[in-house]
């Protein structure tokens, strides 16, 4: 049963990316982000009563609006300025030179470094919290780190923590991930926190340069015994009329978990200086799930109105493909917003959502989500 439903899901997958990387761009231009973004043209019949790569901008433009106008004006100091101000900032220089530290030991262990080009990490903490009536209240922490070591030409690094922040979408916008298959009875479940945020691997980047699009190959132990193998294809185009697509593809295969498969696809409509419209596309396949196939949408609009800050609002459509029944099974409109809060390095994200759920015959109710990240 389940090579039959994997099965379903690369053929789902190959409909889905044929359609989208089929020859239907009317005179688009394909730039190839892995050699430095070399135009080449491809010409094709055009469409003489409707194409919608030029009636998208004309809608865009045509709509109007009160909002501020887009800005990159920076609302709190830089990290340099107030690292030893406070016992926070302290605390948070503490930790990020104990990460520096540790990435140029490791480093040290595969041969001698170059003092020019020291190993360089990055650490995210994250604390998810989550509320609805029928649920209640709940929270997750989450970090995710990455360790780049030089010695070995910039292409290993160790990646730690939840593996699961890194299947999200390159511009992944929505609080999502941990909090979904918690234990209900509990607003705290220690052993799925500890479960998720156990992952440690070995990533191997730019497989080949020869290769058209960027590929990342990891090998770690995820869940405390699952040792997995990870693989994760992804590409960049820039097609006419100021579109830009996005895919990335990732397989992974535990000896616990068996085959994970998941698609992310992005096409987003973006001017310098300008809101942008995008649509996030995401379809999931795994062993441990129970239905066949997922998937979920978004159909949103991005303002910046200052550095760091990220204004959405849009509509969600999410459902499942199982037993040969594709159905639509969750909808409905969400806002999300996202800024740094008293220092650089702070940053708290709420999302305000208004779904439903079929399946678990839930009418459309209120949730929110909110986030705290400390960058390190």
């Amino acid at each position: 049963m389940n090579s039959i439903k994997f099965k379903l899901s690369i053929f789902a997958f190959s409909i889905i990316t044929s359609s989208l990387f089929g020859q239907t761009y009317a005179e688009s231009e394909i730039i190839d982000s892995n050699d430095e973004f070399q135009e080449t043209s491809t010409t094709v019949t055009k469409n003489p009563y409707f194409n919608i790569w030029e009636y998208i901008p004309q809608l865009v433009d045509s709509t109007p609006t009160f909002l501020p106008e887009q800005s990159n004006l920076a609302i709190v100091p830089p990290t340099s300025e107030t690292e030893n101000q406070t016992w926070a900032d302290q605390k948070q220089k503490s930790v990020r030179n104990w990460v520096d530290r540790t990435a140029n030991k490791m480093d040290s262990w595969f041969g001698e470094t170059d003092p020019t080009k020291p190993a360089t990490a990055s650490l995210r903490v994250l604390l998810d919290n989550r509320w609805n009536k029928h649920d209640n209240y709940d929270f997750s922490p989450r970090i995710r780190g990455k360790i780049k070591l030089p010695t070995l030409e910039n292409r290993l690094s160790v990646v730690f923590g939840d593996d699961s922040l890194d299947d999200e979408i390159e511009n992944n916008i929505a609080i999502t991930g941990s909090g979904t298959d918690r234990n209900p009875d509990k607003s705290v479940d220690s052993k799925k926190i500890r479960d998720d945020n156990s992952s440690i691997a070995l990533r191997w980047s730019q497989l080949s340069k020869r290769l058209p699009f960027d590929v990342d190959a990891d090998l770690g132990i995820r869940s405390g015994d699952d040792i997995y193998a990870r693989l994760k294809a992804e590409k960049d185009w820039k097609l006419a009329n100021d579109f830009y697509f996005h895919a990335e593809q990732i397989y992974r295969y535990g000896i616990d978990s068996e085959n994970y498969l998941r698609t992310n696809l992005e096409l987003t409509h973006a001017r310098p200086d300008q809101a942008f419209l995008s649509n996030q596309f995401y379809i999931t396949y795994a062993d441990e799930q129970d239905d066949d196939l997922t998937w979920d949408n978004r159909t949103y609009r991005q303002h910046q109105f200052f550095k760091g800050n990220r204004f959405n609002y849009g509509i969600y459509t999410g459902g499942f493909y199982n037993n040969d029944d594709l159905r639509l099974n969750s909808w409905g409109p969400f806002v999300s917003w996202r800024q740094p809060v008293w220092r650089e390095w702070f940053y708290v994200q709420g999302d305000l959502n208004y779904f439903n759920d079929h399946r678990e015959d839930k009418s459309h109710y209120p949730s929110a989500l909110v986030r705290l990240e400390a960058l390190f």
